[in-house]
């Protein structure tokens, strides 16, 4: 069996006061664009998941959340044929900062329940369940 390269990539489900779950939309030219997806981004070489998504998190939405309580969900692989992925998900409530959009991406508050039912990327589809049993 060929093996495939591997991407490390943390994500977080940020959830506001009404329990609804930010979203990012794949902005054009981007790798799967218009799909939806839970921000974050590929970690660097030498870099924890936990420091990936303090700066992923800053970069793509402008607010920080290096001193908030934010901790570890559950992870997930896939597969998307040319590579696979390794997904670190985080669940956090508290941030610091307003949020906007940093990477030309669009954004929005949806329901957990309501995640089945959006065009997520592949990878992130596993995710919403855990995310569903979470929140609440």
């Amino acid at each position: 069996m060929k093996k495939l390269p591997i991407k490390m990539v943390s994500a977080i489900a940020l959830v506001d006061v009404d329990n609804k779950v930010l979203i990012a939309q794949r902005p054009k030219n981007k790798f799967m664009e218009g799909f939806w997806e839970f921000p974050g981004g590929k970690l660097e070489v030498n870099e924890l998941p936990d420091e990936c998504i303090i700066r992923e998190v800053k970069e793509e939405l402008g607010v920080d959340i290096s001193n908030s309580c934010f901790s570890p969900l559950t992870f997930t692989t896939f597969d998307y044929g040319e590579f696979s992925v390794i997904i670190f998900l985080y669940l956090c409530r508290e941030w610091e900062g307003f949020i906007k959009p940093k990477e030309n991406q669009n954004l929005k508050w949806v329901r957990p329940n309501e995640l089945f039912e959006i065009n997520m990327l592949p990878a992130d589809t596993p995710l919403i369940s855990f995310i569903r049993d979470n929140v609440s």
